[in-house]
This record gives structure tokens, C-alpha cells and sequence, in this order.
């Protein structure tokens, strides 16, 4: 099992920087930042002070999206970073919440990321593709390699993953929605002639390590509030009872809307309809010994990467005890 931390680029950045180079000191491999430039800052430029900062550590969002950011300007991004830090970084991208979202836009459709992860890997690695109807190929780029690695929850989204990406990352520690969303992207690709166990696999979430649960609880609840913003998009295409599991479309019957400006915050109001036990299944919290356990059941269901949120008041106490007592 291998380790990533999850930060908002925040300012200051020189904060992200050193969190950053000292999550690799303490054994995390993967260095993930959200990709919402009007909420928090531009990460791709932050990425070059942590990779300058750093040795080895793979840096990308958690994640990007194909609308921002023209798939040239995102291939190229990657690119010049790999090609001044020698192939350090990772493509994280969805179809896009918090990005499009306060700008009044719609996420982009599957078929939208379908292409834009074909046409960004391939110009990332130096070969040429069809982007606005015209080949292009970016002419610098020197043994280039980028990995593509797709969030998704429902079940066309995890079809893609399965048959197209180099890593599925999903957002929710549960097991339960673990194990099913990993049999689907194991199953599509499969029947596209690919090597499931060639998938990379990302589970994502919160992570406070601590005794004070009710604490936990309450700074960790925005996640099910981010959550659902997904399912709340899977409900109004499949229903309620559609193939996406109980797990996840229940708890938001509660739900009254979402205010962006508190995305990814503790104390979001946004999320005050998720109740505690979401929290415990959706996110890591309690003592050292209980995020062993978790992490434990996570790998046997086939998950080779946790990266741990790092959005709540103890984060610094948090990595350390991750470094010190679990990685």
C-alpha cells in the first residue's frame, strides 16, 4: 500500500510547499492538491515548488478537469513539469464539481472526458493527436510519461475508468462502495480485453487521528456534504433505486442545496445533513489502531494507493502520527 496526502491550495502557498516535502519525509509517495482555481489557488504553479522541494514525490489534483483548462494548456502543464523533474507527476481528472460549478457552468459529459483524457496523455507524451479538429503534437516534449488516473462513482463513469484510464481514484473510504465500484472498473475492463489488475487504485478521504470521535465527526462532515453532491448527480440520472448502491444515494434525502464557497471546509452548513454514521463509513477517524484496520480491509479489497484529506483543525498532529504509526 502506498501513501498520498490531499491539501486545498490555501494561501499561503509556501505552507503547501513544506506540508507537502514533509509528508515525503515521512513516507507518503503522492502529493494530491484540489483543482479550483477560483476557491483556492493555481495549483500547477505551486506543484513546481513542491517538486523542486522534493525528491521523489508524484504530484497532481485531485482532480482536474477537461473545461477549465484548454487540453493543450493541461498537457503542456504536465509535460514542462515531468520534463524539469523527470516524470513526477500524475493526471487526476472527472468531469468537474467545485471548478465549473461556481462559475456557473455545468460538469463536462463522460463522452467530454473520454476525449480530453486521450487527446492530454497522448500530447503529454510527446505523440500527436486531434484537438478542435486539427492534429497537433507538442515538439519538446522528450520521453514524456503521464498517467491518467479518473474519478467516478456511478456506473458509466466507472465503465470509463475501466476501459480507459490508467488509475481509478475513488472519493469515500467505505468498503462496502469499495468493493463494488472496483468489481465494475475491474469488470469493464475486462471485457475490453484489459488487465484489470493493471488499474491503479486510489481511495481518497479524510483522514484525524484522535480519541475526541464526537470532534472528529463534526470536522470531518463535510466530506459526506462533498460527496453528495455526486450522488445527488447519479440520483437524478438512475433514481433511487437505480444500480447505484444504498450506501451511497440514502443519506442524502436530507440534502437542501450546496454552497460552494465553504467546498471542502469544516464547519460547512452544507453538510449538516449527514449524519454520523456516514462519517465513520466514509472517512478515516479515531485512534492510529482504527485507520490500520480500515486501511487493512481497503488493500484486501484491492486498493493500492490511501490519500488522506488533510481539511480539519489537527492536520499537522494527523501526518505525523500517519508517518510516525501507520506508513
Amino acid at each position: 500500500m502506498e501513501f498520498g496526502v490531499v491539501l486545498q491550495t490555501d494561501p499561503p502557498a509556501r505552507d503547501v510547499v513544506r506540508l507537502m516535502a514533509e509528508a515525503e519525509e515521512r513516507g507518503f509517495r503522492y502529493g494530491w492538491t484540489f483543482d479550483s482555481c477560483v476557491l483556492w489557488q493555481e495549483p500547477f504553479v505551486i506543484y513546481s515548488q513542491i517538486l523542486a522541494q522534493t525528491s521523489d514525490l508524484v504530484v497532481g489534483p485531485m482532480v482536474t478537469n477537461p473545461s477549465t483548462r484548454d487540453w493543450s494548456v493541461t498537457a503542456s502543464l504536465f509535460a514542462t513539469l515531468n520534463d524539469m523533474y523527470g516524470n513526477r507527476t500524475v493526471c487526476g481528472i472527472g468531469r468537474g464539481d467545485s471548478a465549473r460549478r461556481v462559475i456557473g457552468q455545468k460538469p463536462a459529459s463522460l463522452a467530454v472526458l473520454a476525449e480530453a483524457m486521450h487527446v492530454i496523455r497522448e500530447l503529454a507524451e510527446g505523440r500527436e493527436a486531434v484537438l478542435h479538429g486539427a492534429p497537433v503534437r507538442i515538439p519538446w516534449v522528450r520521453e514524456g510519461r503521464l498517467e491518467v488516473w479518473m474519478a467516478a462513482y456511478g456506473p458509466r463513469a466507472l465503465r470509463l475508468v475501466g476501459e480507459q484510464a490508467d488509475g481509478f481514484i475513488l472519493q469515500c473510504a467505505d468498503p462496502a462502495i469499495a468493493r463494488w465500484t472496483i468489481e465494475s472498473v475491474r469488470a469493464a475492463a475486462a471485457a475490453v480485453g484489459r488487465d484489470p489488475g493493471g488499474i491503479t487504485v486510489c481511495v481518497a478521504a479524510p483522514a484525524y487521528v484522535g480519541d475526541d470521535l464526537a470532534h472528529q465527526r463534526d470536522q470531518l462532515r463535510w466530506f459526506g456534504g462533498m460527496v453528495g453532491n455526486h450522488v445527488a448527480d447519479l440520483v437524478a440520472r438512475y433514481g433511487e433505486s437505480g444500480p447505484v448502491p444504498r450506501e451511497l444515494t440514502d443519506y442524502i434525502r436530507g440534502r437542501d442545496g450546496y454552497d460552494y464557497s465553504h467546498h471542502g471546509k469544516a464547519g460547512n452548513r452544507s453538510a449538516d445533513f449527514v449524519p454520523d454514521e456516514i462519517v465513520d463509513r466514509f472517512c478515516l477517524l479515531g485512534p492510529a489502531a482504527a485507520h490500520k484496520d480500515r486501511i487493512a480491509e481497503l488493500a484486501d479489497l484491492g486498493v493500492d494507493q490511501f490519500a488522506l484529506y488533510l481539511m480539519h483543525d489537527d492536520k499537522e498532529a494527523t501526518l505525523r502520527a500517519y508517518g510516525e504509526r501507520i506508513v
